[in-house]
Formats: structure tokens, C-alpha cells, sequence
């Protein structure tokens, strides 16, 4: 990255999945930036333009994480608007700006993420008033007493689930869904192949390994997953925005929900909680 007299904020230290924000964060900023783009996230930009941090480890620049961000986003403005004033809970949040896209003054917004990371959003992000940051652990359920459950709870874990072991995953879901009566939750998944592929170490560029990704769900479990799960009502899969190039093909969408194809994809999946 050429130097602009911009002071730098060294985040070289990040190592295992905290350092998998940096993946996200280089791919959201490079597509805000693209003059073609319609995915807005100046955050993200001033953020990547910051850090210093050896990007090159995550090989070429992808749309998928932008494409990712704005499936999250339209599901959590969605909610907002059938529960105003409601709660987000964003676990895991990294370096995601999610607060800032969604726009809303009226939202109530927890921030969960270890300490190293939090210190980092502190370090680098506005301070707002309707954001509660908590520097937990997602699994470290005393989060959950921080949560405002009078409008309506959405909670989010964007690329969180697959680090962690599947039981700790369903647990997690189930306990939000008895924690959070009425609510929802959207989270991403990878298929079993991908995941037994980090599980033996992927390396895709240079020296950089994948941490680990033992929690994977096709599309088709998690349409089963209120069988093994209670308190969960439904499931519903939310589909990528379209993007640009094949990422905008419509005949390649349809023949991805065709099986097997279904079920050997990443899906993204929005869990509506009991009543």
C-alpha cells in the first residue's frame, strides 16, 4: 500500500481467526472503492487504508464478502422495519461497519468480539451512543444479559459459526432462540468438503493456512435444522445479491440450487425464533 502521510495503525500482531477480519475487510474496502461498485462502505476504506497488515496473504481480491455484507444488511433492515427501535447483536462483529451502512438512529446495536479485537474497533471507529461493545467471547453467554429483548432481537454472526465446533454452533443457535423468544438470527455456512479441507490445513497464498472450520451446513440440513434445534421456528436460506460478472449470472444461480450443487455451496441461512 503506497504511503499517503496517513498515520498507520499496526494490526500485524492479529493472528488465527481475529486475523480472518482482515480478509473481509480487504475484499469489502477494494469493492467499495471499484468506481462500478453499488456497494457502499467508505468505513471500510478508511479502515483498510489504515491498517497496516500483509493483505497479500488472502491472495486475489474477491466480491464475495461485499455480496455477503449486503445479504446481512437487506435481512437486518427488514427486520428493523417490522420492529423499530428493536436490537441487533452482532457476534464475532470483527472490523465489520454494518452499524454505519444500516443508517439507523433509532437501532440499538451490541458489539460482541474478543478483547484484542475490540480494542482495535475502539481504536479505529466512532464512538455511538446506541452501540454497546462487549469484549467476550460469543460463547460467554453473559452477552446475553445486555440484550434489550422488548423490540424484537436480530442476531447476526457473520462469519463466525464455522471456527467454532459444531456442537458449540447448534448450542449457540438454541440458546439464542430461547433467550430471544420472537426473534431471528442469520449466520453463513460452509459446505462439509470446504470444511474438512481447512480442517487439513488450506493454504491459499504463500504461507497463509485457513484457520480451521469444523461447523459446516448445507442447504438442505439447515432447512432440517429445527428438528435438531429447539426453539427455532423456521429456517429460511437468503440468497447473495447479485454481483458483477459470473457473480451476476442468473443461469449459474439457478443451476447452484440444483442438487447436487445445493448442498456442495456456502449458504447463508435466517433462523426465526419461537414465540
Amino acid at each position: 500500500m503506497p504511503d499517503d502521510g496517513r498515520k498507520r495503525v499496526d494490526a500485524t500482531t492479529l493472528t488465527g481467526v481475529p486475523a480472518t477480519m482482515m480478509w473481509t475487510l480487504r475484499n469489502r474496502a477494494i469493492e467499495a472503492a471499484r468506481p462500478d461498485t453499488t456497494f457502499d462502505d467508505p468505513l471500510a476504506v478508511g479502515l483498510y487504508e489504515t491498517l497496516d497488515y500483509p493483505y497479500e496473504n488472502f491472495g486475489k481480491p474477491g466480491q464475495s464478502h461485499a455480496l455477503r455484507a449486503q445479504a446481512f444488511d437487506d435481512e437486518i433492515r427488514a427486520f428493523l422495519a417490522a420492529h423499530p427501535d428493536g436490537t441487533v447483536v452482532a457476534l464475532g462483529e470483527g472490523l465489520q461497519t454494518s452499524y454505519w451502512r444500516i443508517g439507523d438512529p433509532d437501532v440499538r446495536w451490541v458489539s460482541i468480539d474478543l478483547p484484542e479485537v475490540v480494542a482495535l474497533r475502539r481504536q479505529l471507529l466512532p464512538d455511538e451512543p446506541n452501540v454497546t461493545t462487549l469484549a467476550v467471547s460469543a460463547l460467554d453467554r453473559s452477552w446475553m444479559d445486555h440484550v434489550d429483548t422488548g423490540r424484537g432481537v436480530f442476531v447476526s454472526a457473520e462469519g463466525l459459526l464455522m471456527y467454532l465446533p459444531p456442537d458449540e454452533s447448534l448450542s449457540l443457535i438454541g440458546d439464542c432462540a430461547r433467550r430471544f423468544p420472537g426473534g431471528r438470527m442469520m449466520f453463513d455456512s460452509v459446505p462439509k468438503w470446504f470444511s474438512r479441507k481447512t480442517q487439513k490445513g488450506l493454504r491459499i497464498h504463500g504461507d497463509y493456512t485457513v484457520p480451521p472450520m469444523p461447523f459446516h451446513l448445507s442447504a438442505g440440513e439447515a432447512e432440517n435444522l429445527p428438528d435438531r434445534v429447539h426453539h427455532l421456528a423456521y429456517t429460511r436460506e437468503v440468497m447473495l445479491p447479485l454481483g458483477r460478472g459470473p457473480w451476476g449470472s442468473t443461469l449459474l444461480r439457478r443451476l447452484s440450487d440444483l442438487p447436487p450443487l445445493r448442498n456442495s455451496r456456502p449458504t447463508l441461512t435466517l433462523c426465526g425464533f419461537a414465540g
